[in-house]
């Protein structure tokens, strides 16, 4: 079968990425008979260009970013209820990339990429919903909020060393967040919390493996509560989960679930797919949405 393809390309992702790697991503779509390119020109444009592309009769369309643009495109595909018929690609030019690790996508092979748009395969992946908003990702609480905060400062860095270089510097500046945690089979009254980070995907911050035990495909979502901690112990663990390994300390708390609710003194600043929003309540539900989007992929992981 031979798909209908349009590409979005978010030209601001990955700090200008986006826009250099506009004539390789239209050689390698060219050379496989596409030529639908289409770019934003605002931030968060690609929920509307996605909107086009569907009116349009596209049946895949190619999301060209990082975890944020990917994530506007797979909301904008759900909320049209296209998730089942409509297919969802990626090319990677943004800050971490992270989905595409899980997924298996081949994000940063532009040619690859292109190929499989046209006639290769797709799965069909869990996401997350939030406050009336999907993540194919991780949406995140605590110390990551502040981690994004502080990236917006920094001018001299991209890339996998961008969140590296912050979250270095918040370890011994953030001080931590109370949240309480319930599931349909228990609630967890408040702790004091480093970092909440509520996993669709196995990866976030570009290099870290923060649930390492998460599927895609499973219908349930991963809360990997990491406690508050003096300084030395913050940088253990976060030497760890570049390995995953911080599972296995006892600051660490994981808990598997098709639903959480989470309950904070004030209305909490958090993220999906890297992307700060401001909740609308002191009291949060997170559902996992099973089978909700079809990704092309060569391979899950």
């Amino acid at each position: 079968m031979t798909y209908k393809v349009a590409v979005i390309v978010n030209p601001a992702s990955g700090r200008g990425s986006g826009a250099r790697a506009l004539p390789a991503i239209r050689a390698a779509y060219a050379a496989v008979g596409v030529s639908e390119v289409r770019l934003t020109s605002a931030k968060g444009g690609e929920e509307a260009e996605a909107r086009k592309a569907l009116d349009d009769g596209f049946d895949t369309i190619v999301a060209c970013g990082g975890d944020g643009t990917w994530g506007n495109v797979a909301n904008a595909i759900i909320a049209a209820g296209a998730g089942r018929e409509v297919r969802l690609a990626l090319l990677a030019t943004g800050t971490g990339n992270d989905f595409a690790k899980t997924v298996g996508s081949p994000a940063r092979d532009f040619p690859a990429t292109a190929r499989l748009s046209v006639e290769g395969g797709d799965v069909a992946v869990d996401v997350g919903r939030i406050e009336g908003r999907h993540f194919l990702n991780v949406s995140g609480f605590g110390f990551d909020i502040a981690v994004l905060e502080d990236i917006e400062r920094i001018s001299w860095l991209r890339g996998d060393m961008l969140y590296l270089y912050s979250a270095m510097r918040q370890l011994f500046r953030y001080g931590g967040v109370d949240i309480a945690i319930t599931t349909p089979r228990k609630r967890r009254e408040p702790r004091h919390h480093l970092m909440l980070i509520v996993a669709n995907a196995r990866h976030f911050g570009g290099s870290f493996k923060i649930a390492p035990g998460a599927s895609l495909t499973d219908g349930k979502l991963d809360a990997i509560s990491i406690l508050d901690a003096a300084p030395l112990a913050r940088m253990r663990l976060f030497a760890a989960a570049t390995k995953g390994t911080h599972v296995m300390a006892p600051e660490v708390l994981i808990e598997q679930s098709p639903s959480f609710t989470l309950e904070f003194a004030a209305p909490p600043s958090f993220e999906t797919d890297g992307e700060y929003r401001r909740a609308s309540s002191t009291r949060i539900q997170i559902d996992c949405v099973p089978g909700a989007l079809r990704v092309v992929t060569r391979e899950i992981e």
